[in-house]
């Protein structure tokens, strides 16, 4: 079995946390492609409307993305400290039970986003030019949300027994094939963000259905009996227990990108493209810090399972570090390119301008930003379900309250917007350090004294 998992309970923590982060990094960029592609493409050969149409729903389908995949995070945490406690059976048990809920709750939530698209994009004011392509869009992702949830079902168990690297290969694959199929759909025969819709949901299926093949042919612990296919109340609490609240602390956040983004909606077309441009972009500034967090979420619940809680700390501890090191390359690019790599997605003069403005204003808090992933990569990998919803709620309320009061209240207009981008990233992130400081450092160091 030891071919395709990593014991992370010996060896160098920074080795484990930089060897299991890259292969993890470079999927998740390419997992970005999808929306990049989307947007570059729709925004390029269809317009700056069309473009808006796809940005307005990107809150609606995050929520929904997000009520099903913190399900599989919260499976992926089981496995990884069964596996750091070297109980091979309940590892298999619990990948086949939250396999079992994972092929039920994204059609329940996907049925429930189809039926209501429209009424949720009319509560955020999309402006009514957008409207009806923007409905169209919500209903295409709500179809591949079982296939999308799938894949990142599968690939939080393999990263949960330390293998990042088998979901890589084919991501890429079917990331390519989404860029193909845009360009195909959208510029070759003029199908607008539908064609945008429909490769993305192909490309998700190809991404699901290749990676479970393989995790089945190649990983021992996929190959399931009959013994293991059996739903087990306990097992299922405790994957319920822990990803429920994950799922929650995700809702939340799209919840709050959603009031964000009915703000941004009131602003006109132009400042939506800006934003749609820029969330696009720091989609991708997500990554390095998505990707670490979850190297530290499998490195920290493996030796929690293990037991071994001095390497959890020290854990923590070389993950901020290598944080550090990728805010300082990602803030100097930011502020130098920023103009450029907005020009990636429109060619208005304007939008370019106000997108790049926003991209430097983040940028200087993406420090706080890095935290925030840092810490919860820690909590989460010793099954802290608490913080998770609380700090989904201190996101929430600073979305609801900090860019009103700086766009209104204030008089800073448009810009406000991206100023409490960063101000609600501080607020987050000091939360979650005070959270993991009085939770889990502080009473680690009491015991090692006592």
């Amino acid at each position: 079995m030891k071919n395709h998992t990593t014991d992370m309970t010996v060896g160098n923590p920074v080795k484990h946390i930089i060897i299991f982060a890259l292969p993890a990094l470079i999927g998740n960029i390419f997992q970005q492609v999808y929306n990049l592609a989307d947007s570059v493409i729709v925004g390029r050969f269809v317009g700056a409307d069309a473009l808006a149409a796809v940005g307005a729903t990107g809150s609606i389908t995050f929520l929904f993305f997000a009520l099903c995949n913190g399900i599989g995070s919260g499976g992926g945490i089981i496995v990884s400290q069964f596996y750091g406690a070297h109980d091979d059976e309940k590892v298999k048990q619990s990948i086949a039970n939250t396999g079992m809920i994972m092929l039920i709750v994204p059609v329940v939530f996907g049925l429930i986003g189809y039926i209501s698209a429209e009424s949720f994009l009319r509560l955020l004011s999309t402006p009514e030019s957008i409207l009806y392509d923007a409905s169209a869009y919500v209903r295409y992702m709500c179809i591949g949300l079982l296939f999308v949830s799938l894949y990142n079902y599968i690939t939080a168990m393999l990263r949960a027994l330390g293998d990042s690297k088998s979901p890589l290969y084919f991501l890429i694959l079917s990331a390519i094939i989404n860029v193909f199929l845009d360009i195909l759909l959208v510029y070759v025969y003029s199908m607008g963000i539908r064609g945008a819709a429909i490769a993305t949901i192909i490309s998700q299926f190809i991404a699901a259905a290749t990676c479970g093949i393989y995790a089945y042919k190649v990983n021992p612990y996929f190959k399931l009996k009959k013994a293991d296919l059996v739903f087990i109340p306990y097992l299922a609490k405790k994957i319920i227990r822990l990803g429920v609240p994950m799922s929650l602390q995700f809702a939340l956040i799209a919840i709050s990108g959603m009031a964000v983004q009915r703000i941004v909606n009131n602003y006109g077309t132009v400042v939506v493209a800006a934003f749609t441009a820029t969330c696009r972009i720091e989609q991708l500034i997500h990554q390095p810090y998505t990707t670490l967090s979850a190297s530290i979420a499998t490195f920290c619940g493996q030796n929690y399972g293990a037991n071994k809680l001095d390497r959890v700390n020290e854990g923590y501890k070389k993950g901020v570090i290598i944080m550090v090191c990728i805010t300082i390359v990602m803030m100097i690019s930011m502020q130098l390119f920023g103009g450029a790599i907005t020009a990636m997605f429109v060619s208005d003069p304007e939008i370019i301008a106000l997108g790049a403005r926003g991209l430097r204003t983040t940028s200087l808090f993406y420090l706080a930003l890095g935290m925030i992933y840092v810490v919860r990569g820690v909590l989460t990998g010793i099954g802290d379900a608490f913080f998770a919803m609380f700090n989904g709620v201190v996101e929430v309320l600073g979305r609801f309250t900090v860019p009103i009061l700086l766009t209104q209240y204030m008089g800073l207009g448009a810009i406000g917007i991206w100023i409490s981008t960063g101000i609600v990233w501080f607020l987050s992130g000091s939360t979650a350090w005070l959270r993991l400081y009085t939770n889990f450092i502080l009473k680690n160091n009491i015991n090692k004294r006592k």
